[in-house]
């Protein structure tokens, strides 16, 4: 459990980065033109009720034979998320964070603070212009018909052990479409959105839990 608990979180993570990489640039041109096209992205998501997303996320490393790929989804609103990935459910509520793990039948929930913690979450998703990095433009390339910008960041920490993200983002849509993350042990994660659906028609309770759904779990109350 607890493995697997890590696992999870560990992918949170690493399929939450994409959200958070827009920052400062060194050079001033590219620079402008980044932080242009990023705040058109904001001002795009922010026009939105609610975004559900799926996507594909894929671990790579040839040096360690390592080679994870899976799928998952996510709904989110404001603050709150329902994030589904490796066979695991996360809630947010807004208050608490709520990990439902069907194949263990267990429950752990825990209070969130995001003044408290650094912990990347899905609903940072498309919050922009976090410290920490620096962006240039990149190259563009037509993928499957759509025109896809990249944008470069690269940590401003150099005990970071990410050695630089790349950013791609629909031009017609402005929305984000994929990410690579380079780590510098040479370790490729891929995160793809495959759906993006905005203004959905969720449930009112649709990123509520409910324990009552889940009478024979065990329920790990961490606070």
């Amino acid at each position: 459990m607890k493995e697997m608990m890590f696992n999870m979180q560990k992918s949170i993570k690493l399929i939450v980065l994409f959200i958070l990489t827009f920052c400062f640039s060194a050079n001033a041109q590219d620079s402008l033109k980044a932080k242009n096209l990023l705040d058109q992205v904001s001002l795009k998501v922010r026009s939105y009720n609610n975004i559900v997303l799926d996507f594909k996320y894929t671990v790579v490393n040839a040096d360690q034979n390592l080679h994870q790929e899976s799928k998952g989804n996510v709904a989110l609103k404001g603050d709150q998320y329902v994030l589904n990935i490796m066979g695991i459910t996360r809630i947010y509520d807004g208050s608490k964070v709520y990990n439902i793990v069907p194949e263990d039948e267990e429950i752990s929930i825990s209070t969130f603070d995001d003044q408290k913690t650094d912990e990347l979450t899905p609903a940072k998703m498309f919050t922009f212009f976090n410290v920490g990095y620096k962006y240039t433009w990149d190259i563009t390339q037509n993928i499957k018909g759509r025109k896809i910008q990249y944008i470069k960041l690269k940590p401003l920490d150099k005990n970071n052990t990410t050695k630089e993200v790349l950013i791609g983002i629909d031009l017609q849509t402005k929305h984000i479409y994929n990410l690579l993350k380079i780590d510098k042990d040479g370790t490729k994660t891929t995160f793809t959105i495959n759906s993006f659906k905005t203004n959905q028609p969720l449930s009112k309770n649709h990123f509520t839990f409910t324990e009552g759904k889940y009478p024979n779990y065990y329920i790990n109350r961490l606070d």
